[in-house]
């Protein structure tokens, strides 16, 4: 049958769809309990608040002692992370589970040396059994917010979703800090923000598979599911439309090393309460919260009617999830309404908690916030590394 030459650009263009969803690679992900809640039912969480307070772990260590030969990775607060993926690494394959965390750019697993007790509980990576291993050399002390992470430097074939990521940087934990990674219940972290946020001389993974050729396209997808513990995916290479209605309003990124952006303001019921005249905002897989300045946040408290509990954190009548209005947050003139039952988020028990947190005093400028999965579970995110922009639009 002969077509028509518009018939032949449709054709054209069917087949194009259909060879870009052949190149997308889904992964799924699990919400998990995260560690805050793991300690809140174990009656451990005051302990740990009163010994770690929250300081924004991003007050990063950025130095070097060559003549030590020790390198320093930054290291971010592992509280609240709530989503897992699983990869593996090794050949043949040892599986990990992992948060792929936008708000720190290495990858990292324990490893059968580690000495510390959080080890015992998590998988951990065996080089003798990987043919594919190749140790660096060099150690690492990572920089967590209530101590350092001891490990080494290493390179071997890291699998997800069918991808095949040869010769990856990776660092092995040799002692991870404190008892609070007992509580963990992911094994470590697969970091996808920018490489200069990445261990010197490394290579993260997402530019591995950019360089390798394995994605079509240089960016990846976030959705998360606002009520199951199945059905959140991160997507490599494409964006699979079905996950979102509407379009996507796309945001330049205002600084290359966190997927950091400028927000406008934050309001409720059309009066600004916090970010008036604009701030920074960094839109983080790896934090739950809404999290920003102390002064700012404990203002956000009073005004939806937050009481701070014996633990430190903030409760809030349940009812008051039906009752307040929108916290809405504009980016580059588009508003992104934040409800009530998004905000407030229900615990064990009845327990209803804040989903907004105080930053400490350690934020990378004063007035900067952190959107977390609070914000992210209402709103679909493509990070285009290629554009350096970042993709928002309505969750389905």
């Amino acid at each position: 049958m002969l077509r028509t030459r518009g018939e032949s650009m449709k054709w054209f263009w069917v087949l194009g769809l259909v060879a870009l969803s052949e190149c997308l690679v889904t992964i799924p992900l699990t919400r998990v309990k995260s560690m805050r809640e793991n300690l809140r039912e174990k009656d451990r969480l005051k302990d740990f608040l009163e010994n770690h307070p929250y300081n924004l772990a991003y007050k990063f260590v950025d130095s070097v002692n060559l003549d030590l030969g020790i390198y320093f990775e930054p290291m971010r607060n592992y509280l609240d992370l709530a989503y897992v993926g699983t990869i593996s690494i090794g050949t043949p394959p040892q599986e990990f589970k992992v948060i792929f965390d936008t708000g720190s750019s290495d990858l990292w697993v324990p490893s059968i040396y580690c000495s510390s007790p959080a080890c015992a509980n998590h998988n951990v990576f065996n080089p003798l059994r990987s043919s594919t291993f190749r140790i660096s050399g060099r150690p690492i002390h990572l920089q967590y917010g209530s101590g350092t992470m001891s490990g080494f430097l290493a390179y071997d074939t890291v699998r997800f979703g069918g991808l095949v990521d040869v010769a990856q940087a990776f660092g092995l934990s040799l002692r991870e800090p404190g008892k609070f990674m007992e509580y963990a219940v992911f094994d470590g972290i697969l970091g996808l923000a920018y490489p200069s946020l990445s261990l010197r001389g490394t290579v993260p993974v997402f530019d591995n598979l950019w360089k390798q050729g394995l994605i079509s396209q240089e960016l990846f997808a976030f959705y998360l599911s606002k009520k199951d513990e199945e059905g959140s995916v991160v997507m490599f290479g494409g964006v699979d439309h079905s996950y979102y209605s509407g379009d996507l309003n796309w945001v330049p990124v205002s600084k290359r090393l966190y997927w950091q952006l400028s927000m406008d303001s934050i309001s409720m019921n059309g009066e600004v309460i916090a970010c008036d005249g604009g701030c920074q905002a960094i839109i983080d897989t790896g934090t739950s919260l809404l999290i920003g300045p102390s002064h700012v946040v404990f203002n956000i408290q009073m005004i939806i009617g937050a009481n701070q509990s014996y633990s430190g954190e903030y409760v809030v009548d349940c009812d008051a999830a039906n009752t307040l209005p929108d916290i809405v947050f504009t980016i580059n003139g588009i508003d992104y309404p934040v409800p009530a039952s998004a905000y407030i988020q229900e615990g064990p028990q009845g327990t209803c908690y804040s989903g907004f947190d105080e930053s400490g005093d350690s934020l990378l400028v004063s007035d900067s916030w952190i959107l977390g999965d609070v914000f992210l579970r209402l709103y679909f995110t493509v990070f285009d590394r290629e554009n350096n922009r970042i993709g928002l639009a309505l969750a389905v």
